[in-house]
């Protein structure tokens, strides 16, 4: 099997359809440069031709037939297989419909996140890299636990930030920016079973898989998307109980 290269822009459709999680499909190429397994979010691109020849160089790649929105109306999806050894419980004992998983080329789960004070996205030179620290306050989760997480998108005209969240070890040893409070807008994963159907503008209760606490969440299903077995969604509205 041949290993997997990173991707020139020429290599993928140019489509920019947003689904692996970057705006353009040059942005795309350039994360792939240090890692090179992000090609495999890339829907337009055959699963064969990836497997067997690496990048679609030169050729117009296969398109798969899409199971989910793509972005567009509401579906429903058909119900994934649950391990029978599944408990669908928190530690609290509430019951929850799936566990979300963060992308496994990521350092953990992905948060999007706007700080009480947008501000701050500017005023602390908040870069791609940098490790950050702070608490969702309030309705936007209520969090008893300060977050720790490695920015991957900077808007500094919003003030939005995407973060992958970690444990505290990399702020610890390496140093960290700190948000103070900040307002939880959406999570975006996988799931990889689910105990009940999942549909857009559904609420569900789920559990992200890394949750230092194992408790339940709950959030607005805005965008659903079929990856073979696994169903990539965005999560919005969130708040913990």
């Amino acid at each position: 099997m041949t290993s997997l290269q990173p991707l020139r822009a020429e290599d993928l459709p140019g489509k920019n359809c947003g689904v692996c999680g970057f705006r353009t499909c040059a942005e795309l190429a350039e994360r792939s440069a240090g890692h090179p397994d992000l090609i495999k979010r890339c829907l337009p691109l055959s699963a064969a031709s990836l497997e067997a020849e690496g990048p679609a160089v030169g050729r117009r790649p296969a398109q798969p037939v899409c199971g989910g929105a793509c972005g567009g109306a509401a579906s429903s999806v058909d119900l994934l297989t649950a391990r029978p050894e599944t408990v669908w419980r928190d530690t609290l004992d509430r019951e929850f419909d799936f566990f979300l998983e963060h992308f496994p080329e990521e350092p953990g789960p992905r948060e999007i996140i706007l700080p009480h004070n947008p501000l701050l996205t500017r005023e602390l030179e908040i870069e791609v890299g940098d490790i950050l620290i702070g608490r969702p306050l309030g309705m936007s989760c209520g969090c008893p636990i300060t977050h720790c997480g490695v920015a991957v998108e900077v808007d500094k005209r919003t003030g939005v930030i995407v973060w992958c969240v970690t444990g505290p070890l990399g702020a610890r040893e390496k140093g960290f920016k700190d948000l103070g409070y900040y307002i939880a807008e959406g999570y975006e994963g996988l799931i990889t079973e689910t105990r009940v159907p999942i549909r857009i503008g559904m609420r569900y209760y789920f559990q992200p898989r890394l949750c230092m606490l194992q408790w339940r969440h709950s959030g607005l299903v805005n965008y659903v998307n079929r990856i073979g077995d696994t169903l990539q969604v965005r999560v919005e509205g969130l708040w913990i109980g």
